[in-house]
């Protein structure tokens, strides 16, 4: 039935959803995504094709996977943001490709199979913080593409001989944690499946596959195994809290924004009404049930390791929406045989598609004053205009990037200046300088140029800026400022 239903015409109409959605996520890429936090991540990747080592040449608090596979790509294409932005898109579009074949191979009523695939396609697809946060140059896409291929593989080992999926299964899942932590909790759960069988090949071909994207990691691990477990474990618990003083008002804030989401809302009610369908419904069968509670398990362990982040952000529970589309795919097509079982299959899918359409573009609305690339681009320009070649420079992580300019030792990471309680030999060995010798670098007449967008900070007022450079230019709330005043 699966391979014979890929065949026909409303598989050929799912695929074309998709590939529409894929679009949408490649155009929104290339025109109106951006993250603050993405600069560090394109920085390091650039830092990479230079021939420096994360962990090991500068500060890099993330796994290493995503870092090298964008460096690869900006190899063959480019050094850009765009590069980058484009991969994610595109290896978004993958996920939602890969759980709307699943929700349309495994759907047990034919009728209203396609439309539960659609719903699925469009849960995920259209999902405003996953269009708005995986289309950047950070490692959503990554993840979202290696969790949800990770899951089918592992579906389709279940009830198979042979090492051949279990071993693609951990590699997948390796390749998501690999590329954030924050995917980390697909690991347990899939080993948990194999493990549930007693199926031990299976699970030592699994182990197998997940050690082979940490290769890198445990590579730079060896060679600097003090910078890289403070870079993987010790900024993670003692030091990210630093840039959020007041992060437990933040996560409860966080935690609560799903009232206020209808996309959200809408998620969970259908995911619940998902679980409750699949439990309860005799129109499915064994084999297919036990598949979509592990995607519900995937689901619920991704939002809980996303949870308990401290501080969380709204962008981390993205890593869960597939596999929360899949319930939530299941649960439509359960309200749909039971309240409108004699109804054209088009007006409620109609109806789903109108409500998510809408709630994507008022969230796109709201969203309309956040920075673009392209002005951040200017900025860049700016400092390119009026800094001489070769010169030292203070600037976001962004305009390194842009103006392909190396940041000193120690520059790589803005959020490592906040760290004040670390010695001096332990601070260059991890290739953290603090705020007070940045503050003693500005007095002294070290940079010929400092950019910064962070204009309101207490920090900044206290460098007196326009006080130590005769030039200065602000444009897009960011500013520049060169021609260093006589001391």
């Amino acid at each position: 039935m699966h391979h014979a239903g890929r065949r026909c015409r409303p598989y050929l109409w799912l695929c074309a959803l998709v590939a529409l959605l894929g679009a949408a996520h490649l155009v929104y890429s290339q025109t109106l995504a951006f993250t603050w936090d993405e600069g560090f991540h394109l920085l390091a990747s650039q830092l990479i094709l230079a021939g420096k080592k994360p962990y090991l040449d500068f500060c890099f608090p993330q796994t290493t996977w995503n870092t090298y596979c964008v460096a690869a790509c900006m190899w063959v294409f480019g050094q850009s943001w765009r590069v980058a932005h484009a991969l994610q898109a595109l290896l978004t579009a993958g996920a939602v490709m890969l759980a709307v074949d699943f929700v349309y191979t495994r759907a047990p009523e034919s009728r209203w199979r396609t439309p539960a695939a659609m719903a699925a396609a469009l849960l995920a697809g259209l999902n405003a913080v996953l269009l708005e946060h995986a289309t950047v140059g950070q490692a959503y896409g990554m993840c979202l593409f290696a969790g949800v291929a990770a899951f089918r593989a592992a579906a389709a080992a279940r009830g198979k001989q042979g090492m051949a999926f279990p071993l693609l299964a951990g590699f997948l899942a390796g390749m998501a944690a690999a590329s954030s932590l924050l995917d980390a909790a697909v690991l347990p759960v899939l080993l948990g499946s194999f493990v549930l069988e007693k199926r031990w090949k299976s699970v030592a071909a699994f182990c197998a596959g997940a050690a082979m994207p940490f290769l890198p990691t445990l590579w730079l691990f060896v060679q600097a195994p003090g910078p890289a477990w403070f870079n993987l474990a010790g900024y993670q618990t003692h030091y990210r809290i630093t840039s959020y003083p007041d992060a437990g008002q933040h996560d409860f804030e966080v935690l609560s924004s799903w009232l206020d989401s209808g996309h959200a809302l809408l998620l969970l009610l259908l995911a619940a009404a998902g679980w409750l369908a699949i439990r309860r419904g005799v129109e499915w069968r064994s084999a297919p049930r036990a598949e979509f509670y592990l995607a519900g398990a995937l689901a619920a362990a991704l939002a809980l390791e996303a949870a308990v982040a401290h501080p969380t952000f709204e962008q981390y529970f993205l890593l869960a929406v597939p596999f929360a589309a899949i319930l939530a795919a299941a649960g439509f097509q359960g309200l749909c045989l039971r309240l409108a079982g004699s109804v054209r299959v088009g007006w409620p899918t109609g109806i789903l598609a109108l409500l998510i359409v809408l709630g994507c573009g008022k969230s796109l609305y709201d969203r309309r004053d956040v920075y673009l690339w392209s002005e951040i681009e200017q900025v860049a320009g700016k400092v390119q205009q009026v800094t001489p070649p070769g010169a030292p420079i203070w600037t976001d992580e962004s305009i390194y990037f842009l103006t392909r300019r190396l940041p000193p030792s120690g520059m790589e990471f803005s959020y490592s200046h906040r760290i004040s309680d670390l010695k001096p030999e332990l601070a260059a060995q991890l290739h953290i300088v603090p705020d007070a010798e940045i503050k003693r670098r500005v007095e002294a007449g070290t940079y010929a140029t400092v950019e910064t967008c962070d204009l309101d900070t207490d920090f900044i007022d206290s460098l007196d800026l326009a006080k130590r450079y005769r030039q200065s230019s602000e444009m897009h709330d960011c500013g520049v400022y060169w021609d260093r005043a006589p001391r």
